[in-house]
Parts: C-alpha cells; sequence; structure tokens
C-alpha cells in the first residue's frame, strides 16, 4: 500500500508541476486551457476532501500541515493516515 501511495503522491506532484509550468509558459492553445481547468478541478475536490474530513485533520499532531499536504495529494495522504487516528475521528 506505500508503494501505491508514494506513487499517486509523485504523479500528483508531477501534475502540479505542470499545471504551474502551464501558468508561467502556456502551452499549445487546446492543452493549455484543458490544464488550467483540470487544475482547477482537481482543487476543488481536494479543497472538499479538506471539509469532508477535518474532524480527523483537528485530531493530527498537525493538521494544517495535513490541510496542504490533502491539498497537494488528495486522497493519497488520506491513505497515509494510521487507521487508529481515523477511527478515533469517526467515533467522535
Amino acid at each position: 500500500m506505500r508503494f501505491i501511495t508514494g506513487v499517486g503522491k509523485f504523479v500528483a506532484l508531477l501534475f502540479w508541476l505542470a499545471v504551474v509550468a502551464n501558468l508561467v509558459s502556456p502551452f499549445a492553445k487546446p492543452f493549455d486551457l484543458l490544464l488550467n481547468g483540470a487544475g482547477v478541478l482537481v482543487a476543488l475536490v481536494h479543497l472538499l476532501e479538506i471539509v469532508l474530513f477535518n474532524a480527523l485533520l483537528q485530531r493530527r499532531p498537525h493538521p494544517w500541515r495535513d490541510r496542504v499536504m490533502l491539498l497537494l495529494f488528495g486522497i493519497f495522504h488520506l491513505l497515509g493516515i494510521p487507521r487508529r487516528a481515523a477511527k478515533e475521528a469517526g467515533h467522535a
């Protein structure tokens, strides 16, 4: 499972680097709009994940760092959180 989350985080990081590179120096015409749209959509989904998993994140030692990691990596960061912390947040 760690391998999958590691590869997922790496791919997510490559995606965000491509979005930033597109903002600095736009790609060819149809691809720049598609990449910007995908970046906005993924950012909105990750913000929704932060809202939905806020109870879990508040019980973590560094909640703001976890929120930033969740914004960057999404579900791949959540999969790395130990299940015990997730179960404790669910029972509260």
